[in-house]
């Protein structure tokens, strides 16, 4: 019974602190994410061709958490960002957060960091949905361990999906669970109540000194 309350105990005060951002670890956490996309772009099996991040006019980086002991959550955060339509300048970052069920697909639960590539303006705008749910939608054509081939996508659907073990992934890649906005995170980030279609597509807050780090970053590897 004593271990059982230190657990839970335990676990509380792992979600009150992850509740409790503040502007300086979400810095951190978009240069978390920073560094995972840079070290999926090293890999030469599994890094998104240039033309397919050039393409793109919106991205979202996904990672996958882990918090408590024994009663663990697991889940997910991350960010979307979207270019504008005219100049093709990647704008603010919007803080999401994902539930198991979308980092678990097809592996049982085995994927820790997701880049989905928005390839169209329309397939951008499902990152305003209340909850995302790509469904169908995210279809590709390759095979395992194989995605960094200019060649391997005979025709680019509306939706890419990445990750740091496999590569390109086929099929319906994000389906039974759903993305949603990190309300408290954007908030707090942006000293104000930020919806996504705000930070996204209407144009009311700039992007971070970070955020524009991580855009150097996509604009170099998309070269």
């Amino acid at each position: 019974m004593k271990i059982l309350c230190l657990s839970l105990l335990s676990l509380g005060l792992v979600l009150s602190a992850a509740g409790a951002e503040d502007k300086a670890s979400l810095d951190n956490r978009i240069r978390k994410l920073t560094a995972k996309f840079e070290a999926l772009q090293e890999q030469s099996d599994k890094r998104i061709p240039a033309d397919k991040l050039r393409a793109a006019q919106g991205i979202v980086l996904l990672d996958r958490t882990k918090a408590g002991f024994i009663f663990a959550y697991q889940g997910g955060n991350g960010l979307g960002m979207v270019k504008d339509p005219k100049s093709g300048v990647w704008g603010p970052a919007a803080f999401l957060k994902a539930n198991e069920a979308s980092l678990g697909f097809q592996v049982g639960g085995q994927k820790s960091f997701l880049v989905i590539l928005l390839m169209t303006t329309e397939a951008s705008r499902f990152l305003t949905d209340g909850d995302i749910n790509f469904g169908g939608e995210a279809r590709a054509t390759a095979g395992k361990s194989s995605a960094g081939a200019e060649g391997d996508v005979k025709s680019t659907p509306a939706v890419l999906v990445y990750d740091d073990r496999n590569g390109l992934y086929g099929g319906a890649a994000i389906k039974g669970g759903s993305i949603s906005p990190d309300d408290d995170a954007n908030t707090t980030y942006y000293g104000q109540y930020a919806p996504l279609k705000a930070i996204l597509f209407e144009k009311k807050f700039k992007p971070s000194d970070v955020t524009k780090e991580l855009v150097v970053k996509i604009k170099k590897a998309a070269k």
